[in-house]
């Protein structure tokens, strides 16, 4: 009943800034917290930034300082800004979504977006 769509990774040259969006859709359920992940070839997921339906943040200590989650709860829909990127930031990023329906909790994730930075 869920969907998460992540939109926006693509080619980009050291240095240069990313937006990346992740967009909900179906009815009955509420959003609480969101996070973005990634995966890069061969490695593990990992959590690079969180925020709380009350907008509270935390980055990984990697992208600290370069990266900015925000979220539009209107809208449903939660942002990665990505500022002076670097090429061990490429990966497939996954939009994650922790969600009530009915008072049951559960996660739901994207399909993943890909983020490739290289010169």
């Amino acid at each position: 009943q869920v969907q998460l769509v992540e939109s926006g990774g693509g080619l980009v040259q050291p240095g240069g800034s990313l937006r990346l969006s992740c967009a909900t859709s179906g009815r009955g359920f509420t959003i609480n917290a969101m996070g973005w992940y990634r995966q890069a070839p061969g490695k593990q997921r990992e959590l690079v930034a969180l925020i709380s339906s009350g907008g509270n943040t935390n980055y990984a200590d990697s992208v600290k300082g370069r990266f900015t989650i925000s979220r539009d709860n209107a809208k449903n829909t939660m942002y990665l800004q990505m500022n002076s990127l670097k090429p061990e930031d490429t990966a497939v990023y996954y939009c994650n979504a922790n969600i009530d329906i009915n008072w049951r909790t559960s996660q739901a994730w994207g399909q993943g977006t890909q983020v490739t930075v290289s010169s």
